[in-house]
């Protein structure tokens, strides 16, 4: 039995006839966010090789390898899993796979993509190495090496040479560089103390290599970066991969950072209550916008402010609140493009004012 798939019929709507809340994608600002990001590295020696959990979509991943990027980046196992079967052959899984579950399936997943993973332990590479052997595939591997995030990774230096020596001679496995993630410093605004302490950092990953490669292990890459540091360690000698995300959409606080990067993404949500003049209450709430740095900003009113502790299913502005009606509709800006798009099943894509699409966001709630 065969079934026709049919347009979505929202495709063609003026978006202030899309229910709230909705996850908005303005697909003009999207499209030159990634050119912008690609054209910078086109001619440059590091690769581009965005990180998968910004967005979550495989259509969006598709037209980021289409612009230019190597692979992609995945933060999460089952976030590679629907990248495989979406058809992507070159990921890498930029975190510690542990468990036999998720070791046999990563080995199962080496079958069909050259997968990539991040250990920091050589419990991990054995166990890694049992099920690769198993499964007949090989699974290559990035040393995590901590240089100032203090959170998985060894330290720099001897610590990362001795476990790379470690690897050699197990089988299933590959050595195939490093990996370091300067994340501590993303979010220092200043742009060029952020430049000179992220660079510094990233020296620590460099110093590494070198290190490693004296000893006549060869290095394939050092993979690492953000879209806050792409045009400071991103730049340097002996960075290869720059596993940037967040300027594929953007939100609030990334534009703060890399203001050259457009809001791509929005929240289209609506006024449900006015409960005294200086108080209006949206349909949206913790479950909807993502809110590790803060409340959303309200596009297009920049004195509003919304309560910064957030209701499950609404949100409260306080201050500036503009003359809305009951039921008129309000766009917001994310804190965090990452957590909200988690959070949500679809974005609705939309170019002057209607909607052109409506794209899957496949591995949403993805956590294993």
């Amino acid at each position: 039995m065969t079934t026709t798939q049919t347009a979505d019929p929202r495709i063609g709507r003026p978006l202030a006839e899309i229910d709230t809340p909705a996850l908005l994608l303005d697909l003009p600002a999207c499209e030159r966010n990634l050119a912008k990001m690609a054209e910078f590295f086109r001619e440059r020696p590091a690769q581009l090789r965005p990180h998968f959990k910004n967005h979550k979509c495989a259509t969006l991943a598709r037209r980021q390898v289409a612009a230019g990027a190597i692979g992609m980046t995945c933060a999460k196992l089952s976030e590679a899993a629907i990248l495989v079967d979406e058809g992507f052959d070159n990921l890498l899984v930029a975190n510690q796979v542990v468990g036999p579950a998720k070791t046999a399936r990563l080995a199962h997943l080496a079958t069909r993509a050259r997968m990539t993973v991040a250990v920091d332990h050589i419990d991990q590479i054995e166990a890694i190495s049992q099920a690769a052997s198993a499964a007949g595939s090989v699974v290559h591997l990035l040393i995590e090496v901590d240089i100032g995030m203090g959170r998985c990774g060894v330290l720099p230096g001897e610590p990362a040479l001795e476990l790379a020596r470690r690897i050699a001679p197990l089988p299933g496995v590959a050595f195939a560089g490093l990996q370091a993630y300067e994340g501590h410093l993303v979010n220092v605004l200043d742009r060029d103390e952020r430049r000179e302490r992220a660079r510094a950092a990233m020296q620590q990953a460099v110093d590494t290599r070198r290190l490693i490669e004296a000893a006549g292990i060869p290095v394939e890459c050092i993979s690492g970066c953000s879209s806050a540091t792409y045009d400071a360690t991103g730049t340097m000698e002996g960075v290869d991969e720059v596993q940037a995300g967040t300027y594929a959409t953007m939100d609030c606080q990334y534009v703060k950072l890399a203001a050259e990067f457009e809001n791509a993404l929005a929240l289209q949500v609506r006024v449900i209550s006015r409960p005294t003049p200086e108080k209006a209450v949206l349909d949206i709430g913790v479950k909807g916008a993502g809110g590790e740095f803060g409340p959303p900003k309200v596009r297009d009113y920049p004195e509003a402010e919304i309560k910064s502790l957030l209701s499950e299913e609404h949100a409260v502005v306080l201050k500036g609140t503009p003359d809305w009606k009951i039921g008129q509709l309000v766009h917001l800006i994310p804190s965090h493009a990452c957590t909200t798009c988690n959070l949500h099943r679809e974005f609705v894509v939309h170019q002057d004012g209607r909607v052109v699409d409506v794209w899957p966001i496949e591995a949403s709630g993805c956590l294993t």
